[in-house]
């Protein structure tokens, strides 16, 4: 009872303290509305998926939404949204479904449906006058979007190293690469995944395996990292959508302007198949072929990327 008595007499003497000294308090100021964007999140797609991004920079600024390859993450975009965040922009980058932090999807790892998770990001963050930048898979995704985006959200769209018009070997497309391809490229998948993105980033991706090239570990590693973070099943089901969905129709319809950049030394995408095509279907198209560079050159060059995506995007 005692102690009870004592806690209830500190109690009011605290009260009692605070009255006298609430007068010379000084008034609080009203809460600031930060113009910054949150950092990262996720939001949630008509099926249920959750789709993970970053968001960084100003609110207020003209937004760069960045696509990456398969079977990649938003981090590797990293060098041009810390760079493109330097120079005064929103820098937005996602995880596809079934990718990095995103949810690990059964079904929906498709171009439609990868393109519709697009617009539900889009419409999320209420984006307007966006620069869209797209490597590889990333680059067929950014365009099946791009055709289909709402009027006055994209201004621009880069495809580096990209997919489109279409890979596989077809009737209509008798340049591309064989069915056969593709299916090695699942086979080693479903053998040994963390071995077969091993020799993948070791090798062609980045050039590697060139006479007279220099491997970086950490930047295979990091390839290696990102793509072990994502499911297996979508990953799967991916390599059919980057090889085998025709973005002609996409190309013909974009009315934007584009910038197609892809290294003369690409051993992943052709360029003779890819932007060589590509670049006669667009009706406000630039294209850029970089010699001697290779499928990941965004990474291994990224200064010389950067500074070209920097004056196509002022331009």
């Amino acid at each position: 009872m005692a102690a009870g008595l004592g806690l209830a007499a500190a109690g009011a003497a605290a009260a009692d303290m605070a009255s006298s000294t609430a007068t010379a308090a000084p008034a609080r100021r009203p809460a600031q509305v930060a113009s910054g964007t949150p950092g990262s999140n996720f939001v949630t797609t008509a099926d249920g998926t959750q789709i993970f991004y970053k968001d960084w920079g100003p609110s207020g600024a003209q937004p760069i939404v960045f696509h990456h390859g398969w079977p990649l993450s938003a981090d590797d975009w990293d060098n041009q949204m810390l760079f493109f965040l330097g120079q005064g922009y929103r820098v937005i980058a996602h995880d596809r479904r079934g990718h990095g932090r995103s949810t690990q999807t059964d079904t929906g790892n498709d171009m439609d449906t990868y393109a519709a998770d697009l617009i539900t990001l889009v419409d999320h963050l209420d984006l307007k006058n966006a620069i869209h930048v797209g490597h590889s898979t990333g680059g067929g995704e950014a365009a099946h979007y791009v055709a289909r985006a709402k009027p006055g959200r994209v201004a621009k769209l880069v495809m580096i190293g990209a997919v489109p018009p279409i890979m596989v070997k077809t009737d209509k497309n008798p340049g591309g690469l064989p069915l056969a391809v593709f299916d090695g490229f699942r086979a080693g998948l479903a053998a040994n995944r963390a071995l077969n993105y091993y020799e993948i980033a070791s090798g062609p991706f980045y050039g590697f395996n060139r006479p007279g090239a220099k491997a970086i570990p950490a930047v295979v590693d990091n390839w290696w990292r990102q793509g072990m973070m994502g499911g297996a099943k979508a990953h799967y089901d991916c390599i059919k959508a980057f090889s085998e969905t025709d973005f002609t129709d996409d190309l013909k319809a974009i009315d934007v302007p584009v910038f197609l950049m892809h290294g003369e030394d690409d051993q992943i995408v052709p360029v003779a198949d890819a932007a060589l095509i590509g670049i006669k279907l667009l009706k406000k198209g630039k294209l850029k072929v970089y010699p001697g560079l290779p499928h990941g050159m965004a990474t291994t060059h990224a200064d010389i990327i950067n500074q070209d995506l920097l004056a196509f995007i002022r331009s």
